[in-house]
């Protein structure tokens, strides 16, 4: 079984920086693709950034220059860092895996932007 832990939410001022970060239980050299999706109150689960084995990035046009989606093999671990909050970016924060046919989720790790 292959668990995604996040970690590094809370809360910030409008402006501020966070970095996520999402363990995974197996090398995330094994995984197809790695990013992050949120889910605001009353909302869909949306997609934040992906990171495609080759390297390939990908993010939501309405995070583009303000998050980056990086990874360190070696220690099995996928940020997010997130700069410029604003509020609108208050939501939970899933970290996603897709690993042969499967796709994994984390737990979610509340980030709330406000002043």
């Amino acid at each position: 079984q292959v668990q995604l832990v996040e970690s590094g939410g809370g809360l910030v001022q409008p402006g501020g920086s966070l970095r996520l970060s999402c363990i995974a239980s197996r090398s995330i050299s094994s995984f197809t693709a790695m990013g992050w999706y949120r889910q605001a109150p009353g909302k869909q689960r949306e997609l934040v950034a992906t990171i495609i084995s080759g390297g390939r990035l990908n993010y939501a046009d309405s995070v583009k220059g303000r998050f980056t989606i990086s990874r360190d093999n070696a220690k099995d671990t996928v940020y997010l860092q997130m700069s410029s909050l604003k509020p609108e970016d208050t939501a939970v924060y899933y970290c996603n895996g897709l690993r042969g046919s499967a796709t994994y989720w984390g737990q979610g790790t509340q980030v709330t932007v406000s002043s």
